[in-house]
Formats: structure tokens, sequence, C-alpha cells
């Protein structure tokens, strides 16, 4: 289904789907040999979703290797690995002792668990903003399991193209002080012009010191929808009727290196293949790889 400008969902459909595909995607990596990552909600939270074939998945009961001969899917799962990995380092990073950071902010923070699962400094506050239903969820699945935060968390169920600003400030958000925020996966499933306003929201709010990190496709995801497409097609065929490339905004888009630095911050960049190898991974240059290939892992820092 196409997106509209008030559309809403769970985390069984569109947008909220792909955030239980990216938590099925880090429950596989967390069980491999030398694990980049160890998320040891992923699994469980998918389990309590109850999508059949991401279910399935995690269970061992859909092999990646027969279920794709062009190894995407397997790429798939690489590349939330690195990236959660990124990101990972990105929080523990702010909160050393030389940033000392001690709010941070997960922007459309879906299945993740970091308020659970990363050692966050003494006195730390994890905000979390989602749609309202996938905060209720996740909440209610993670009391259940008896898990505790390890940092105070604080959930906010709001979506990022009503006032979010205002309702972070409600929950005690304190924009006199250095925050770290993420934008994971999220670009993507804005509009160009959302985009931009997401970062005046953030530049707005921001105390100097604040750090970004986020994820930027050159090619104005036109790779990326391309590759959802293949991959959307493949899973039809085993009962997963949820077309990725629907969901994505095209467009041309501001460059988000440099649009942040226009807006007083300090920027670096790496691409996907520089991230793989920071990691000690290979990415892999072939054609099917190539339109994934420019995407940036960028890391700013509020002048």
């Amino acid at each position: 289904m196409k997106r509209t400008d008030a559309d809403t969902w769970d985390l069984a459909s569109s947008v909220g789907a792909t955030a239980t595909m990216v938590a099925a995607a880090r429950a596989l990596a967390s069980r491999e040999d030398n694990p980049l990552i160890d998320d040891p909600f992923a699994e469980p939270l998918v389990r309590a979703v109850g999508i059949d074939f991401f279910t399935k998945l995690v269970d061992g009961e859909i092999d990646l290797a027969a279920l794709d001969a062009s190894g995407s899917a397997r790429l798939m799962t690489d590349v939330m690995a690195v990236r959660t990995r990124f990101f990972d380092d990105f929080f523990l990073d702010s909160g050393s002792t030389g940033a000392a950071v001690r709010q941070a902010v997960i922007l459309a923070s879906g299945l993740d668990s970091r308020a659970y699962r990363l050692p966050w400094p003494d006195g730390t506050v994890v905000f979390e903003i989602d749609q309202p239903k996938v905060i209720e969820f996740k909440s209610e699945v993670l009391s259940r399991f008896g898990a505790s935060p390890t940092a105070e968390r604080r959930a906010i169920g709001v979506d990022l193209r009503d006032d979010w600003p205002a309702a972070l400030r409600a929950n005690g958000f304190d924009d006199t002080i250095p925050t770290a925020w993420s934008a994971e996966g999220l670009l993507a499933y804005l509009p160009p012009e959302a985009q931009d306003r997401l970062f005046d929201n953030i530049t707005a709010l921001s105390a100097p010191g604040s750090r970004l990190a986020t994820e930027y496709h050159p090619d104005a995801g036109a790779g990326i929808a391309d590759r959802a497409k293949t991959m959307s097609d493949q899973w039809r065929g085993l009962g997963l009727d949820l077309n990725l490339a629907d969901l994505f905004y095209a467009g041309e888009r501001n460059p988000v290196v440099g649009y942040l630095e226009q807006h007083g911050w300090q920027v670096g960049a790496r691409t996907r293949p520089e991230v793989f190898a920071a990691y000690g991974r290979a990415f892999p240059a072939d054609d099917l790889t190539g339109p994934l290939r420019n995407s940036l892992s960028v890391i700013a820092i509020r002048k």
C-alpha cells in the first residue's frame, strides 16, 4: 500500500513491519560466530509481533541461502549487523568520559532495545520516539519479559510528522545540555521536505556539543528501492505480502552532509565499505551491491 500523509501503523503493517524485519536481522546477526552485536531482545520481540515469515526466519525454518541464491538476503543481515554496531558505538562514544553526553534521543525507535541492552553511564536519560502503537507494544512486551532498562527510559508515542519537539519537552527533555541523537534507517521513509524539517528540529533542540548519527543514500534511495522490490517479490512467494518499495518516498533531497554543515554542525561521513572495513567485514564488490556502496554513515557534532 502506498504511503499517505496521515498513515499510521503497528509493528505488523506498513513501515512498522520494516522494524520487525530489522529486528529479525538483528536476531540472526546475534547468533553468528563472532557476532558484531548482541541483541537478546530481538528474537522474542519478533515472535511477539507474530508475522509468520519473520518468526520462521528467526526460528531457522527459512534458510536465507536457499531463499536467495543472489545473496541479497544474506547481505541484508550483514548490513543490519554493521549498522547496529555503528549506532551502538555512537551512543557509547557519546557517553564516554570525553563527551559525557547524558541525554539520548532515538527517533523512530521501532523494536530498538538499546535502552535495555547498552551499558549507559549513570544518570543517562534515553528518550524513544515512535508511533503510539509501536511504543505501547514494545513497552508492554519487554515488561512482560521482565526486562529492565539500563538507563532512565522515557518512551513517547508521537508521529514524527506531528509536533514531536513539544512532546519531547513535555517529557522532560532539556535543550540546554548536549544530546546524542540517532536517525537510523529513517530518512527514506520521510518525504524530502520532512527530512529537512527533521534536521531543523534537531538543530533547534541541540545545545553545543550535541551529536547526531544518521545515514544518507546519495541516490535518493532509488537503488535501495530497486533492491527492496526484488526482496519483496521473493518474500511474497513465502507468504509475506509487504512491498518495501511502496514505503519509500522518492524525490530529490538535500544532501545530508552539506545540509547539516550549513546549519551549524561539524560533519564526518564514511561510505558503507569503509564502515564494514572498520568492523573487520568486507563489503561485496559486485553489480548487485553497487547501489548500496555509496550509502553514507554520518556523525555530526553541534558547534
